[in-house]
């Protein structure tokens, strides 16, 4: 995977609660694949702190605000799970305005556990096939999308995943849509 993604630019939105290691994983498989990315928050703090299984994780510094990025300069968009992370995100407009350009747009997202429910808020989950953890299925099918029981699927560059133990699939996936670049949707 080495330089898969060199010159690629990936935004990472989180909030407090994310899950440690949906943010970590990944994050190491983009930057190994020669990938520039960043930790992107609409929380005022610089540093945000993860959810590791049961209890508080670490905290990590936030490289940009959410309020001083655009969608446009990034090629693709990561989102880790987490309860706390995706319920604040998909409660801030901003931030699902964010996630909708990215949407819209084709870019590549990829999405893992918790995190579709910031998708849903897009409008734009209908038709897709998807997957998540297992207590999104009816809120993933209300809203119109395809839920299957997966450890990995991809729906025209829109990647998900169920939990912390489908990482290996999902960054590998992950990889090759953001390599593919933008699809039509």
């Amino acid at each position: 995977m080495a330089n898969r993604l060199e010159g690629k630019k990936i935004a990472i939105l989180v909030e407090e609660g994310f899950e440690q290691v949906e943010l970590t994983e990944p994050l190491k498989a983009l930057k190994e694949a020669g990938a520039e990315a960043h930790i992107i928050s609409p929380n005022k703090n610089s540093e945000i702190k993860a959810w590791n299984h049961t209890e508080w994780g670490d905290k990590f510094k936030v490289d940009k605000k959410l309020s001083d990025v655009n969608a446009d300069t990034y090629d693709g968009l990561v989102l880790p799970g987490g309860v706390m992370n995706p319920d604040k995100l998909r409660t801030n407009k901003d931030a699902v305005s964010f996630v909708d350009k990215f949407m819209t747009s084709g870019k590549p997202v990829a999405a893992i556990c918790h995190a579709p429910w910031t998708l849903i808020e897009t409008g734009k989950v209908k038709g897709k096939k998807m997957t998540s953890y297992h207590t999104l299925k009816t809120d993933l099918k209300n809203a119109g999308a395809d839920w299957v029981d997966q450890e990995v699927v991809v729906d025209q560059g829109l990647v998900t995943s169920r939990n912390p133990d489908d990482i290996p699939a999902f960054n590998k996936k992950m990889i090759e849509e953001f390599a593919e670049g933008r699809h039509s949707r």
